[in-house]
C-alpha cells in the first residue's frame, strides 16, 4: 500500500506526551497544589505550546483523577481523596505483583544486582531526606521486574494509576515512614534470588499496599 500522506504524526505524539508529563509531574511534586486552578493561558506561556495539546493533556489527567474539570467554570487540581488513592494503589500493587510473578522464574543475576544497587540508592536518599532521589531509586528498583516480566500491558496500566499514588508517596518519602521499605526491598530481592516467584510477588504487593497504611494520616488535608 502507498505510504500514508499524513506527516509529523510522531512529532505531534511526542509533543502531547511531553505536555502531559510536564503538567502531571507538576501536580505530583506539588508545584500545582490541590485545589489550585489551572488556566490555559498560563499553561501555554509556561510550556510554550498551543492550547490543543494542553487540552488533550488535561483530558488525560482528568481520566487519571489528577484534575477536576468544571464545565464553564474552571479546571482545578484534584484534592487528595482517600478513596481514589486507595483504588489506584490497589491497581498499582496488583500490576507490580503480576510483574514480579512473571519475572522471577527467569530473572538474571545482573537484574538482582541492579535491584540491590537501586535499594542502596534508595536507602541513601532517604537518609539524606532527598525525596526526588528516593522516588527515582524506588522506580529503578521496581522497574527491574517490569522490564523482565514480558508483559507490555502492565506499564500501560501503571501509567494511568501510578501518578495518583505518587502524590501520596511523596509525603511518605519525606517522613520516616518509608524507612521500612528498604527492608521490604531486601526481602523481595532475597525471595527473587531463591526463585520464589509467589513469595516475591506477594511481598511486592504488600510493599505497595503498605503505602496506604503509612500515608493515611500524612496526606495533606487529612
Amino acid at each position: 500500500m502507498p505510504t500514508p500522506q499524513h506527516q509529523g504524526i510522531h512529532k505531534r505524539s511526542l509533543l502531547r506526551n511531553d505536555v502531559y508529563e510536564s503538567i502531571r509531574d507538576a501536580i505530583v511534586d506539588g508545584t500545582f497544589a490541590p485545589g489550585e486552578r489551572l488556566r490555559d493561558p498560563e499553561l501555554e506561556a509556561w510550556l510554550g505550546v498551543s492550547r490543543t495539546p494542553i487540552r488533550e493533556a488535561l483530558l488525560r489527567l482528568e481520566r487519571a483523577g489528577l484534575i477536576i474539570a468544571q464545565p464553564g467554570r474552571a479546571t482545578i487540581v484534584a484534592p487528595f481523596n482517600p478513596e481514589s488513592t486507595l483504588s489506584a494503589q490497589q491497581v498499582v500493587a496488583a500490576m507490580h505483583e503480576l510483574a514480579a510473578r512473571l519475572a522471577v522464574p527467569d530473572l538474571k543475576n545482573a537484574a538482582l544486582e541492579s535491584m540491590t544497587a537501586a535499594n542502596a540508592k534508595f536507602a541513601a536518599a532517604l537518609k539524606n531526606d532527598d525525596v526526588d532521589a528516593a522516588l527515582a531509586a524506588d522506580d529503578e528498583f521496581h522497574a527491574v521486574f517490569l522490564d523482565a516480566c514480558g508483559n507490555d500491558m502492565i506499564p500501560t496500566v501503571l501509567d494511568s494509576a501510578l501518578p495518583v499514588v505518587r502524590r501520596v508517596e511523596r509525603q511518605r518519602f519525606s517522613s520516616h515512614a518509608a524507612r521500612h521499605s528498604v527492608t521490604a526491598h531486601a526481602g523481595i530481592i532475597a525471595l527473587a534470588a531463591s526463585r520464589d516467584a509467589d513469595g516475591a510477588a506477594l511481598r511486592t504487593r504488600e510493599n505497595w499496599l503498605s503505602l496506604g497504611r503509612s500515608a493515611d494520616s500524612k496526606a495533606p488535608g487529612s
